[in-house]
């Protein structure tokens, strides 16, 4: 039977809509799209890299929590109200994506809260014991 079992961060948005941060199904990790929210704080930033920056921090404990890390990130999704908010945050992307170079998609739309200046959403392959074992193992 596959593993499955979900990660929550805290957030209460996820008690209130009824999702959970992060699905992992076997080696597989979903991610939800995550936004700029301090969740300790569940304060946002103005500043849309700043938010990025917490994104991908959001983004890594729920990794981290699931047994993998951005090295093992196969897809993401970047959702911005504004294009012109995208480009400013290539850099804090690239720090995290740059050698993985996952499948990208970004889109222009709207978010659930207007201080919401990104959201972004990963999908991971969690790495097997043999997967760090070597070719002879």
């Amino acid at each position: 039977m596959t593993e499955r079992f979900a990660i929550l961060s805290g957030s209460t948005f996820e008690e209130r809509i009824g999702y959970a941060r992060a699905v992992v199904d076997g080696d597989r990790v979903h991610v939800s799209g995550t936004t700029g929210y301090d969740y300790t704080t569940m304060t946002i930033s103005d500043d849309v890299v700043e938010q990025a920056e917490q994104c991908l921090r959001n983004i890594g404990a729920a990794l981290t929590e699931a047994g993998c890390s951005f090295a093992d990130v196969v897809r993401v999704r970047y959702m911005l109200p504004d294009r012109e908010d995208f480009e400013p945050c290539w850099p804090i992307l690239r720090r995290h994506f740059g050698e993985v170079r996952p499948a990208a998609t970004m889109l222009v739309c709207g978010l659930a809260d207007p201080r919401m200046r990104i959201e972004i959403e990963v999908d991971a392959r969690r790495p097997r014991a043999q997967d760090h074992a070597g070719p002879n193992a």
